[in-house]
């Protein structure tokens, strides 16, 4: 399906056109009908020869209904512009193109109807130079009379063309469905209608109602009358909802996939032809079916920020219109560039952000982002709109900046120097008071940042990362220095108790000998040198299969006090096994 819109003055024939192509009239509504014109939404559709379905969403042409006109071409890709031959441009011609030229709507048709009232030449020349610098010059022109037919097949040809052209929306994206009705039906329940402009929708979908976050269900789901199960964009769709009353939503109001939008109350956009310190500080913002007043606030000559009355889920990318009610005009067309921009609170802080935001501009949003935070979720980046950059370093959902990854590796290296400085036989720092100390969003980044180069010197066990050792006393080296030089002769001959306090070794120092890497405790009393596990494995796996403490205390030349943590080591960290009835095997 292909949805469009109509767009033009009042009492120009929109309507009637849409009723000479569908064969249905699109004004429902009884005051619509006695008062004959549009004043709210009107919806028919038809197959063109192609085989295409195309809806059309007609719209009001009157001034007064122009927040109405606005709800229906929020969510559209193309238009069918109506201009009367007998009456040529009018005032709502202009705001209707204002508004569709603001929305960047490129794709359309542009029909002179009545033809046979009054000669369509002039009314067609005057449009084409109205549409001329506008995103819809250049559109396929036909005349047309809504009343007498003529026309109509070369009308319904330009149509078969528009939708071929029109953009195809992705199937999987997030729902956000801008709803423009809201009504009750008998023995049915609370029904909403809107144009479904991407993602799918089915029988059964939870989503959940934009502001107040109520969850809500869709019982039964229709498009151009009939029942589907499933419903892909692009679309104009009828939801029969479960869980909220039809007086708990309004036009406006938006249905989305949980979990995938945040509703925001400000955001930095681009001004499209229009400068910041020309526009008017009081505006109403225009996206999909909402609206909401807006303050603005210039940052730069084309950038500015927007603070809404009323929060509504947006994501960077975004295109809306600004709106002087006022002035009966359309200054500006917005582009959403940051939908959680920071606070400016200094002095000069928004030349420094539009500064940011230039330097920015034609860069990927989700690089942007990251650089801005160093470290963000990848879910985050999905709300606010943006795609992970390639380059980022991935810790599940974490997301870490490789620059600010080095610099949180630098900063661990000096932290790791002062806890040395401040205490030489300290044992490192815990890998959960590094977190908190760098001020990393969320521990599983640690790994990240312990992968840098300037991390290469951090050592890491037992939960607790090390810069280098603890330092030695003199003393503690000297006694040291003789246990490694006996070792050295003699691998598994640890000295005993008697002898390490006679080289005035307390457990305290052996311990820092061990962090140091000087010496390795294989159990209570008993130190080896590193290594040591490695070779008495090697030297194991000479033996015949299974062997017996004994065996191995001969071919370590060792004692049995040595040799019986030694293998309990060994097994344990998986250099052997003991078998059921206490002999070893190497693995």
């Amino acid at each position: 399906m292909r949805v469009i819109a109509t767009a033009g003055h009042v009492d120009h024939g929109k309507s009637t056109l849409i009723k000479a192509l569908t064969g249905s009239d699109p004004d429902r509504w009884a005051e619509e009908r006695r008062r004959g014109l549009t004043i709210d939404l009107g919806f028919a559709w038809t197959t063109l020869p192609g085989g295409e379905t195309m809806a059309f969403v007609d719209v009001p042409g009157h001034q007064r209904f122009v927040r109405n006109m606005l709800a229906g071409v929020g969510e559209v890709a193309g238009v069918l512009f109506v201009v009367a031959a007998d009456e040529g441009w009018m005032p709502q011609s202009d705001e209707h193109l204002q508004a569709l030229h603001a929305l960047r709507v490129r794709r359309g048709v542009l029909a002179i109807t009545r033809g046979d009232l009054a000669d369509p030449l002039p009314a067609l020349e005057q449009a084409r130079r109205r549409l001329a610098g506008s995103s819809l010059a250049g559109l396929p022109e036909v005349v047309v009379s809504g009343t007498t037919g003529a026309g109509l097949p070369e009308l319904t040809g330009k149509l078969d063309e528009l939708a071929s052209l029109l953009p195809n929306p992705d199937p999987t994206a997030d729902v956000r469905l801008w709803l423009d009705r809201c009504f009750s039906v008998r023995g049915a329940g609370t029904v909403v209608t809107a144009t479904l402009s991407a993602g799918t929708l089915a029988r059964g979908d939870e989503l959940v109602v934009a502001g107040t976050g109520k969850r809500v269900s869709v019982r039964g789901l229709r498009s151009l009358g009939e029942e589907y199960e499933t419903v892909r964009a692009t679309a104009r769709v009828a939801l029969n909802l479960r869980g909220v009353h039809a007086g708990e939503l309004d036009r406006g109001d938006a249905l989305l996939t949980p979990g995938a939008w945040r509703s925001t109350d400000r955001v930095d956009v681009l001004l499209r032809d229009s400068e910041s310190g020309e526009l008017p500080r009081e505006l109403g913002m225009h996206i999909g079916a909402a609206t909401s007043e807006v303050r603005l606030r210039p940052l730069g000559a084309d950038t500015a920020r927007l603070s809404l009355r009323v929060g509504l889920p947006l994501r960077i990318g975004d295109d809306a219109l600004l709106r002087d009610a006022g002035q009966h005009r359309i200054p500006a067309g917005i582009h959403v560039l940051d939908a959680r921009p920071p606070e400016l609170r200094r002095r000069g802080a928004a030349a420094s952000r539009a500064r940011e935001l230039e330097r920015a501009r034609d860069q990927p949003a989700g690089a942007v982002l990251l650089a801005r935070d160093r470290a963000i979720r990848a879910s985050e980046l999905r709300v606010l709109g943006a795609a992970p950059p390639p380059h980022a370093l991935v810790s599940g959902d974490w997301l870490l900046d490789p620059n600010a990854r080095d610099e949180y590796a630098a900063r661990l290296v000096e932290l790791l120097d002062r806890v040395h400085e401040a205490d030489p036989m300290a044992d490192g720092l815990s890998e959960q008071e590094a977190v908190r100390q760098l001020c990393l969003p969320h521990a599983s980044l640690l790994p990240l940042v312990l992968s840098s180069a300037a991390a290469a010197g951090i050592g890491t066990g037992d939960g607790r990362l090390r810069l280098r050792g603890p330092e030695l006393s003199e003393h503690v080296r000297r006694g040291v220095t003789a246990i490694r030089a006996r070792l050295a002769r003699h691998p598994f001959d640890a000295p005993t108790a008697a002898e390490l306090r006679e080289l005035g070794l307390d457990s305290e120092q052996l311990g820092a000998a061990n962090k140091a890497g000087q010496l390795l405790r294989i159990g209570e009393g008993i130190h080896l040198l590193p290594g040591a596990l490695r070779r008495a494995r090697d030297v194991l796996a000479a033996l015949p299969e299974p062997f017996t403490p004994s065996e191995a205390r001969d071919a370590l030349e060792t004692s049995r006090r040595v040799v019986v943590p030694l293998l309990e080591r060994l097994a344990r960290e998986g250099y052997t096994r003991r078998l059921p009835d206490g002999t070893h095997r190497v693995r």
